[in-house]
């Protein structure tokens, strides 16, 4: 085999090598293999995040928050051991840290095509520019840093929408 190998090759075979929780671990942290998105994956990544937040709102306040404390929780998790089976800091196949950036984002706001949109085009921005403190939040190693740029991306991206959201509603009248 030539040296040049594809990530989706190198991430089959990290699948292949690993045992239920490896496995489990890539699963999860690709997004369901959303992460091997040969563009983008990031974005893509955010873009299934969003059956995830008609599903959140749908079951409330407290479901949803619980259910975004554990998908948390398995995002360090899953980043962190997804990035060692594939031998990479911060590998571009680990999207689940943009789902719990993009249910950060999206949390406790009105469901309506306009917030989700620009909350998604806020999140990719916050988290494709890192403003301070954002970018030093990737300095910690292993899956907390994978996961708590993108929850800070997701929170910041919160705050401007919801601002975004009272100008426009203030505006129309």
């Amino acid at each position: 085999m030539s040296e040049s190998r594809s990530d989706r090759l190198t991430f089959r075979e990290s699948v292949e090598k690993a045992d239920f929780l490896g496995r489990t671990a890539l699963l999860l942290s690709s997004w369901f293999c959303v992460g091997l998105m040969p563009i983008a994956p990031g974005t893509f990544g955010t873009l299934a995040a969003i059956p995830v937040v008609f599903v959140t709102h749908y079951f409330g306040t407290f479901f949803g928050a619980l259910f975004i404390l554990i998908l948390v929780a398995l995002a360090f998790w899953a980043s962190d051991l997804g990035r060692k089976r594939l031998g990479k800091n911060d590998p571009s196949e680990v999207v689940i840290d943009e789902v719990v950036g993009f249910l950060v984002t999206m949390f406790l706001l009105p469901l309506s095509w306009l917030s989700l949109t620009l909350g998604f085009i806020l999140f990719r921005i916050f988290d494709i520019i890192k403003p301070f403190p954002i970018r030093r939040l990737e300095k910690i190693k292993g899956g907390f840093g994978i996961v708590l740029d993108d929850l800070l991306a997701g929170i910041y991206a919160n705050i401007c929408l919801r601002i975004l959201l009272f100008i426009l509603r203030a505006g129309g009248g």
